[in-house]
């Protein structure tokens, strides 16, 4: 009778953020799975078309365009903000004075409305009025001035330093939770053995937070596959489409042209996209963690 009483307790404090998830995550993936089958503008009746959207997709230059764009803008975002936010929650780990204030000020973008760090942004990047192109002209450099964002080369690096700013202090803050649960006597018996800072670090710190990794570099491609606020900000998909990404298009192609069988289409698409990319990194880990263990047992 207790054990029914306990398991009635855990089932009412779980049901209702259980429904809550079912109705607003689960539940909209299999209508947007539904409606990506079907040829829909949102007025009548839904018609039937079977996978020719999906077809649609590979035969769609916007749509390429959308998914490089969006992952060179992961590749990026990965190679600047993983190894940033590691090193910066390897400072704010220290023991040093207005430590407090750094990790606020650090995280502070994090908090901001991508809405607005992309207004910000604007006023930095833009080819004409913004301020590193003003600076380099007013330095005489004029011809180091770059386009930035609007352009088709530049504007996936440009997006990908914008996310990494404002997910830095976000990222960084997980690493240092991920260092504070490192045992302090393991970096007493390196210091015994002369291990040199780097040393610990390399052979202490990073295998340690192996699972914190694994979760970041999740978090990242999350975050990316759903930019949306900021790149309609800075570009909103233009010139000519050259810097959607896939949110940006899906949600053109649903809300503005009307065409909502399509774009539910490139919503599937994104999940399945953002799945693999999530079970490559659980892949890639899973690997690395057997070698270690069979290095370990070898030794």
């Amino acid at each position: 009778m207790k054990w029914y009483s306990s398991t009635r307790n855990k089932v009412i404090l779980i049901l209702p953020t259980l429904l809550l998830y079912l109705v607003y995550i689960i539940a909209p993936i299999f209508i947007a799975a539904y409606y990506s089958f079907t040829k829909f503008s949102g007025i009548g009746q839904p018609q039937f078309v079977g996978i020719s959207n999906y077809l649609r997709l590979f035969k769609d230059p916007i749509f390429i365009i959308a998914l490089k764009n969006t992952i060179i803008v992961l590749l990026v975002t990965i190679l600047i903000l993983i190894p940033g936010a590691f090193l910066l929650s390897l400072l704010m780990n220290r023991n040093m004075k207005g430590l407090t204030l750094v990790r606020a000020i650090n995280y502070a973008p994090s908090i901001v409305a991508p809405i607005m760090v992309g207004l910000i942004w604007v006023f930095i990047l833009d080819p004409k009025i913004g301020l590193i192109n003003v600076l380099l002209d007013k330095a005489g450099l004029s011809s180091l001035a770059l386009e930035w964002i609007g352009g088709d080369k530049l504007t996936p690096f440009s997006v990908a330093i914008v996310q990494s700013w404002q997910s830095l202090g976000y990222i960084a803050t997980i690493f240092l939770a991920g260092l504070t649960l490192i045992p302090e006597e393991l970096y007493e018996a390196a210091d015994i053995d002369g291990a040199t800072g780097f040393q610990k670090v390399v052979n202490i710190t990073i295998p340690m937070l192996n699972e914190t990794f694994k979760m970041n570099l999740i978090l990242v491609i999350t975050l990316v596959f759903k930019i949306f606020e900021t790149v309609l900000q800075l570009t909103n998909g233009g010139p000519n489409h050259l810097s959607e990404v896939l949110v940006t298009y899906m949600y053109g192609m649903t809300f503005t042209s009307g065409e909502y069988g399509y774009g539910m289409s490139i919503a599937v698409m994104t999940l399945i996209v953002t799945f693999t990319c999530a079970g490559m990194i659980f892949g890639v880990f899973t690997i690395v963690k057997k070698f270690r263990e069979k290095e370990l047992n070898s030794n």
